[in-house]
């Protein structure tokens, strides 16, 4: 059986997850926060206390750092976590496309390779991992971002931004190498697993009319209640609607230093020649 606790964190309403065997206290963290305070521009490990905190009350054992993405809204702690307990970080192996694009449009120094090797194993489509009794299982989804991928454990799926709870919709496909039209077919793969299915997200911004942060649903309310798409939703119908709605949105707050971060496994950039770490922030550009 698979046990799941998760942490909120509120600053970028982000949710990290701890799954975890419950026959062997094998575990996996998925989508662990760095915090960042983009007034002073310092870092905190607050968030990633919390994870630790909880592993060791637990007596967990950490076999791995699960990205679903390179996120564009937080910094991940995906270093920090493993220099505490341990574990090998992965995410999708279409991470270098990702890392193509933002090398060029932040001009990352040109010892910056786009191969991957910043995280410890690659994931393809179909690729399964074992976490103690249990097996893991990758698919594929992207959409909002080339190297999006889900992690089918047991009865649970951890879907990244693919989707958010049904009355919060699902992920923009304006950023870099995003499709709304390969989003759909994503959300398809995930439609097909079984209805009863746990679901856990990313996020949760809080819509209108609701009162308390969720996290977690299921396959079948899913497709009953999201009010993006549903099953009768055709591609046409899906596209449009995506694509209009990007149109109006905001860029994330922390784009800028998240990606350049995340996209080197949660590694600075190297430090100048006076020891400091530096962001670039491209002009006229984003």
């Amino acid at each position: 059986m698979l046990n799941v606790h998760s942490i909120f964190d509120s600053n970028t309403n982000t949710i990290t997850h701890i799954a975890y065997c419950s026959q062997t206290n094998a575990c996996v963290i998925i989508d662990p926060v760095l915090d960042l305070d983009p007034l002073n521009w310092h870092t905190q490990t607050n968030s990633a206390q919390e994870v630790v905190h909880y592993v060791h009350e637990h007596q967990l054992k950490v076999q791995g750092i699960l990205e679903t993405h390179v996120h564009a809204d937080h910094l991940t702690a995906a270093p920090y976590l493993k220099e505490q307990l341990g574990g090998q970080t992965y995410i999708g192996n279409q991470i270098t496309q990702v890392q193509r694009v933002f090398k060029g449009l932040f001009n990352a120094e040109p010892e910056f390779a786009t191969d991957g090797h910043q995280f410890d194993h690659l994931l393809a489509d179909g690729d399964t991992f074992n976490l103690g009794q249990l097996t893991g299982h990758v698919i594929h989804t992207p959409g909002h971002t080339p190297a999006c991928v889900s992690y089918h454990i047991d009865d649970a799926v951890f879907v990244g931004d693919t989707l958010f709870m049904p009355d919060y919709g699902t992920a923009r496909c304006d950023f870099p190498g995003g499709d709304s039209a390969t989003l759909y077919h994503s959300i398809q793969k995930l439609y097909a697993l079984p209805d009863e299915t746990r679901m856990f997200l990313c996020h949760d911004y809080l819509p209108e009319g609701r009162t308390d942060y969720q996290w977690q649903t299921t396959v079948g309310q899913q497709k009953a209640e999201n009010i993006h798409i549903r099953p009768e939703t055709t591609e046409e119908e899906f596209v449009q609607f995506r694509n209009s709605r990007d149109a109006t949105l905001a860029l994330p707050k922390l784009i800028v230093p998240s990606v350049q971060i995340n996209m080197r496994a949660g590694a600075f950039p190297p430090a100048e020649q006076n020891g400091t770490h530096y962001i670039k922030f491209p002009l006229n550009r984003l």
